[in-house]
């Protein structure tokens, strides 16, 4: 999703810092180095606690997402002190609260971004990473909101402006982010087309607000959206895929059309022709999102809060593949690394 330019590390201290420690032990899934799944391990890490401007909060949910198979890698733009341990969204309940912070207390329900850290019992999480969670809304669902549909919130209307009636093409579709702008799309009023590479996942797609499918696999994606963009082609496309699907989506876009960078899940980054972006008169938009988050905290905040009354009243699924134990986190791992989850995963400490 981008590298992090070097003048964003001040701004960026409260998620890069090694907490303060007491004596007690943490279980946490631990990376001690870059590698695979099967190197992570159960172990024990000293008990953080909160420092100015932080919880210490027991974690009760973790979402898992694509790039923590990255980080583990050592193939992600942070790249954290080791011993740490995946994770990047939670939600739990705060034991603790550090200096300054008046705004949460002890035994409040929270959820929210840490970047990394989570998979563990207990950690501390910035406060302008957090929200307060709803009595109705559960642990599970709350802790498998924030990274991807608030990810799928900021590009689509932050990013993209997509407006009542713009078509709207997803890649990746069925996957936790894909399933999020599929979703979040349709909400907007969108005319939404989800591709992915199987039929069950566009069944999936499809049982979740898409309009139009497209199976990339057996169709050619060019073709297919020129065909369902019509004379006017796609407004908007989100790409969280890239690989070769990239340049076809663009050539798919209308004028003035909206190309959304999300991520690289194929693997390999594609090279777009810029002449392609001078007919067209269209934007290229990268979403960062995990710079958002620093850069304009209270637009987080208030993202996470309409994304939790969306899921609370029904309008989102939050969709819930599997919950898996700790130890049961490297299986996990491995599902999002061969692309066999439709929705998310979850892992309670």
């Amino acid at each position: 999703m981008g590298s992090r330019p070097s003048g964003m590390r001040a701004a960026c201290s409260l998620l890069f810092h090694s907490p303060a420690t007491t004596g007690s032990p943490v279980k946490a899934l631990l990376c001690r180095h870059f590698g695979t799944a099967d190197d992570l391990v159960v172990g024990d890490v000293a008990d953080p606690v909160a420092g100015p401007g932080e919880v210490f909060a027991r974690v009760a949910a973790v979402g898992l997402n694509f790039f923590d198979t990255l980080i583990i890698a050592g193939k992600y733009q942070t790249k954290p002190p080791f011993p740490f341990s995946p994770g990047g969204e939670f939600a739990g309940v705060v034991e603790s609260v550090g200096a300054g912070v008046t705004e949460f207390q002890p035994g409040d329900r929270v959820m929210g971004y840490t970047n990394f850290n989570a998979a563990r019992e207990r950690t501390a999480v910035a406060t302008n990473n957090i929200i307060k969670l709803p009595a109705d809304l559960d642990f599970d669902r709350a802790a498998a909101l924030t990274i991807t549909y608030g990810t799928a919130y900021y590009a689509l209307k932050h990013r993209a402006a997509l407006s009542r009636g713009n078509t709207l093409t997803v890649l990746g579709a069925s996957g936790g982010v894909g399933l999020a702008a599929v979703e979040i799309g349709a909400l907007m009023g969108a005319w939404v087309i989800a591709c992915a590479s199987t039929d069950d996942k566009l069944d999936f797609a499809s049982a979740h607000g898409a309009h139009d499918v497209v199976n990339y696999q057996k169709d050619n994606l060019r073709d297919a959206l020129r065909r369902l963009g019509g004379e006017h082609g796609i407004d908007v496309v989100f790409d969280p895929v890239g690989g070769p699907y990239s340049e076809p989506a663009v050539r798919s876009l209308a004028w003035q059309g909206r190309h959304l960078i999300i991520g690289f899940a194929a693997g390999d980054i594609p090279k777009l022709p810029l002449n392609l972006v001078l007919l067209k008169g269209c934007a290229v938009l990268g979403v960062f999102w995990g710079a958002w988050v620093r850069h304009a905290p209270e637009q987080y905040k208030a993202a996470l809060d309409e994304l939790v009354r969306w899921c609370v009243q029904g309008r989102l699924s939050c969709h819930i593949q599997q919950v898996y134990s700790l130890s049961e986190t490297p299986k996990a791992l491995k599902a999002l690394t061969d692309r066999k989850v439709m929705g998310k995963l979850v892992v309670r400490p």
